[in-house]
């Protein structure tokens, strides 16, 4: 695994925010992904795709069902993230893809839209993390458009290669180019909460251990 993931893997999401806000890097945390099928935190490189309503994209090549490009395509360890933003109430991932993601060893899947066979991810202890639920199949409601490209979840734009992790806290997307300053800001950052954390169990009152040091944590 990429040492980079490693790093992250070892993170929260709020560890992660609080280093962009540190680093001056706006508008990458995603809020109203709600962590869906386990309680496991997920981390890991971004394979992307984006949907769109059936019909607007020309028939052309092999037919092949939506997400399983970017399966074949991701890593072990990556994370797949989908762009579902239509509108129309049709799940852009289900059971079958979330076996295949499962055998591939595909980290999890964070999908700005409705995702269906939740019941399967819950099986299978896959981590999905959505904007909503719902039954309806996307054939013959919304398709495929690109795979591999940038897309857009929440107000963020979203490149393959950034770094992603999710937790029931949020979603932070981590820019590639910006992934190792961000990781050493939000190692350090975790450090200090240990500590404080450590200091309080020792019986420093939480006045002192939360006072001008926190409150200044992220200048």
């Amino acid at each position: 695994m990429n040492e980079l993931v490693v790093r992250l893997n070892r993170l929260d999401v709020c560890a992660v925010s609080d280093a962009l806000d540190k680093l001056g890097i706006a508008g990458q945390v995603v809020s109203g992904l709600e962590q869906r099928s386990t309680t496991r935190r997920v981390a890991g490189r971004v394979m992307t795709y984006r949907l769109l309503p059936a019909g607007s994209v020309a028939p052309g090549g092999p037919v092949r069902h939506l997400g399983t490009s970017a399966i074949e395509l991701a890593e072990s360890g990556d994370v797949i993230v989908v762009e579902q933003k239509t509108g129309i109430d049709a799940g852009c991932w289900g059971g079958i893809l979330t076996l295949g993601a499962k055998v591939k060893g595909i980290a999890g899947v964070v999908a700005d839209g409705p995702v269906r066979d939740i019941d399967e991810a819950r099986s299978y202890d896959f981590p999905v993390y959505c904007r909503s639920l719902t039954a309806r199949t996307a054939r013959a409601r919304v398709v495929e458009a690109e795979v591999n490209t940038p897309v857009s979840i929440g107000e963020v734009t979203v490149n393959p290669g950034d770094l992603v992790i999710a937790d029931a806290s949020g979603v932070a997307f981590v820019p590639a180019d910006r992934a190792d300053e961000v990781l050493d800001a939000a190692e350090l950052i975790a450090g200090r909460e240990a500590a404080m954390a450590k200091a309080l169990l020792a019986g420093k009152p939480i006045t002192e251990v939360m006072g001008a040091d926190y409150e200044h944590m992220l200048r």
